[in-house]
């Protein structure tokens, strides 16, 4: 493994300290996610959800845009600023496991992962994701 590869790899581990969500990008924002709690009737508040894209050299890197933390109402508006949304192929990462943890209850699904393709960055996007403790859906949104 190349050099250049092997610090791509390395790059994709590393997890940022989380912002909240809407502080890395302005508010509109062209890629926005809302995660509700089906279960109970709830937003999804302070779950914690990391945005990454896939190297376009190689499927099986994915290097870390950057994290958030769900407010409130479930949303996280400001995950990527017009600049560095380019075409390729995404990765929304959601920490079940800790947002079922705390709320004092178990998770079948330790993370769900929504991978999804970009074909024109200059589209607005919204990727919600409806869950409980043994379900999720998700669909694409506007």
């Amino acid at each position: 493994m190349s050099a250049a590869r092997r610090l791509r790899h390395l790059t994709s581990h590393i997890i940022l300290a989380p912002n909240s969500c809407g502080s890395m990008a302005e508010p509109g924002s062209p890629l926005t996610t809302h995660v509700l709690n089906t279960a109970m009737g709830v937003p999804g508040s302070n779950m914690t959800i990391l945005l990454y894209k896939q190297d376009s050299s190689t499927s099986a890197v994915w290097n870390l845009i950057t994290t958030g933390i769900t407010n409130a109402d479930g949303r996280c508006p400001g995950l990527i600023t017009r600049e560095l949304f380019t075409s390729g192929v995404y990765k929304l990462h959601f920490d079940t496991v800790e947002y079922w943890g705390s709320l004092g209850e178990d998770s079948f699904y330790p993370y769900v992962e929504i991978v999804f393709t970009i074909s024109n960055p200059a589209e607005k996007f919204h990727v919600p994701l409806l869950l409980s403790r043994f379900s999720y859906s998700t669909y694409k949104g506007s």
